[in-house]
């Protein structure tokens, strides 16, 4: 079997994107906002990755970064009328600045120590947005409910019209599209073999000149950033905002999805968030009585079917194909 030519990977790429658009004219509303929600973890795991997978800074707190980032959305739709899409860098930006801050304490953390970090980060960050000088500000533990916003004009596909959430599914869907098409840019060039060699190896990349505090905090910061970006599009699609929408187990999931799809792996992310938003759902059908060890069985099958993560075996099956063509 020949590899697909320019020709043939420019068409599968037309068909595939001819596909993302036309998804949601065929399903319901509620199908709709799932895919949201998808693109969504989708960009959080991805911010995750690039510190974790590519850096190799392990945080159990990016569940953190991503309630800092919804509540920036939703504070500035609901007491300032921003607009929603001017809340994506102001939510950015917030989250990069916090990123740094986390990232140079963090300098002399590794490994669990940063892992134990970044999780107490995790688990103050409701109980700070319920503190009650901040319930101004922050609706408390009562939250924000946002509108969500409407189609900028009137569309129907298949009879189906362009609702708010299939707006906002385009919205999400160009706003993934640019994270991801940044994350890929940084990482091919100077700044990701940089990161990708502190990660494999500090002493020889301080001997290669490499400024390991500077980008170790950089990498917080960009990937805080990222998941700050992902948090105040959640919080759009979601339409409300609450301290308990953001606990340690959001943290916990954004990992399990990272693994799930493929340590420094871009494109893993999207299967880890359709992993981690999906299949809960489906544990659920199975077991009534008991959704989470069915979500434990099949996460542990997973990681014995598949260590590598999905795209571990999705990589390995093309090296296997182009073996056999050439």
């Amino acid at each position: 079997m020949k590899a697909l030519g320019p020709r043939g990977l420019w068409l599968t790429v037309a068909l595939l994107v001819l596909a993302l658009l036309v998804l949601p004219f065929l399903v319901k509303n509620y199908r709709v906002f799932q895919f949201n929600l998808v693109l969504v973890y989708a960009i959080a795991i991805l911010g995750l990755n690039l510190l974790t997978g590519f850096n190799g800074q392990i945080s159990l707190g990016h569940g953190a970064f991503y309630a800092f980032g919804a509540y920036t959305a939703a504070v500035l739709m609901d007491k300032a009328g921003v607009p929603y899409w001017a809340t994506l860098p102001a939510a950015g930006l917030l989250c990069f600045g916090f990123g740094l801050l986390l990232g140079f304490p963090a300098l002399r953390l590794a490994g669990p120590y940063l892992a134990l970090a970044t999780y107490a980060l995790a688990l103050a960050v409701p109980q700070l947005l319920k503190y009650k000088r901040l319930e101004e500000l922050t609706g408390g533990v009562q939250g924000i409910v946002l509108v969500k916003p409407d189609a900028p004009f009137a569309f129907s596909l298949l009879g189906q019209p362009l609702s708010q959430d299939r707006w906002l599914y385009f919205f999400t869907l160009a706003v993934a599209a640019l994270m991801f098409l940044l994350s890929w840019n940084l990482l091919r060039g100077r700044v990701g073999r940089a990161l990708v060699a502190i990660r494999d190896h500090p002493i020889a990349a301080t001997a290669m000149g490499i400024n390991l505090p500077l980008f170790k905090s950089l990498a917080f910061g960009v990937s805080a950033a990222i998941t700050g970006v992902a948090g105040a599009l959640g919080a759009i699609t979601v339409a409300f905002v609450s301290p308990d929408s953001f606990t340690v187990s959001l943290s916990i999931f954004l990992l399990v999805g990272l693994v799930v799809g493929g340590l420094a792996s871009i494109p893993g992310a999207i299967f880890g968030a359709v992993f981690i938003q999906f299949v809960p759902n489906i544990a659920d059908d199975i077991s009534k009585s008991a959704p989470s060890a069915i979500y434990g069985v099949l996460l542990i099958a997973l990681m014995i079917l598949m260590p590598s993560g999905v795209m571990g075996v999705l990589n390995g099956a093309w090296a296997r194909l182009r073996a056999r063509g050439s």
